[in-house]
């Protein structure tokens, strides 16, 4: 991959990239309008995520994820209303915690399944995405939100049911998303050189931790706030768009 051009009203990729036999994508800023994870989905769980923890307690699922938050939160002797004060703490501060990320999976599966709300998809993530998978590369998520939620989003998409493009799905249980270790940890489950991964990200610093695990990288910045951080950032080549993205 190149340095993007210094083409203040589109940015792309000058050269095809080296080869690449998977490509790895964040979701939300990515594939996907971040305006649809905060304006719909995080709304959506936060309304009715307390009703859905109170109505499954007793789901050894459900059971199992409230203990998690008490771990998490170390407060194991609390009651059922503090666990669910705990989460909606959690989804203020938008923290990327496992087993919240799951509980909210679920819940948004109601939403999805009851047509409350499609899961947006970016056209030219569509287009190019399909290009790949015809072209026989594998493609993977891996995004903070839980595998269930990734699924569900591409199940329920605004183009129908993307799901037969991907090979698999990596959240947060592989490792934080920010962190070295968890990209290696990826090329190892996949069986691949991590020289021969690509992953798309909107976040500087999963692509510096992705990059310093020995992947390819390429920062998608679709708005001119994350252009900006791209240019100061330096490390990556950047587009605005997926259809910038040539691979060879």
């Amino acid at each position: 991959m190149n340095e993007y051009m210094n083409d203040p009203d589109r940015l792309r990729l000058e050269e095809p990239t080296p080869d690449v036999r998977a490509i790895i994508t964040d979701i939300e800023g990515t594939t996907s309008d971040i305006a649809f994870v905060h304006d719909v989905l995080f709304p959506y769980a936060r309304e009715y995520l307390p009703e859905f923890v109170r109505a499954r307690a007793d789901d050894p699922e459900v059971a199992a994820l409230v203990e998690d938050v008490r771990n998490e939160a170390d407060a194991t002797d609390v009651d059922l209303d503090r666990v669910i004060d705990i989460l909606g703490q959690w989804m203020d501060e938008d923290r990327k915690s496992t087993p919240l990320k799951a509980l909210q999976g679920m819940v948004w599966q109601q939403g999805y399944t009851d047509g409350d709300f499609t899961g947006h998809v970016y056209d030219d993530a569509v287009a190019s995405m399909q290009a790949w998978a015809d072209d026989r590369r594998a493609l993977y998520v891996y995004s903070s939100g839980s595998v269930t939620a990734q699924r569900l989003l591409f199940t329920y998409s605004d183009h129908g049911d993307l799901t037969d493009l991907f090979s698999g799905y990596f959240d947060t249980r592989i490792g934080p998303k920010k962190k070295i270790r968890s990209y290696k940890a990826i090329a190892a489950e996949l069986g691949e050189p991590p020289s021969s991964l690509l992953f798309l990200s909107d976040v500087g610093d999963e692509l510096d931790a992705a990059a310093e695990a020995g992947l390819q990288t390429c920062w998608v910045a679709r708005d001119e706030d994350t252009q900006e951080k791209a240019r100061m950032n330096e490390r990556h080549p950047v587009v605005a768009s997926f259809e910038d993205i040539e691979l060879i």
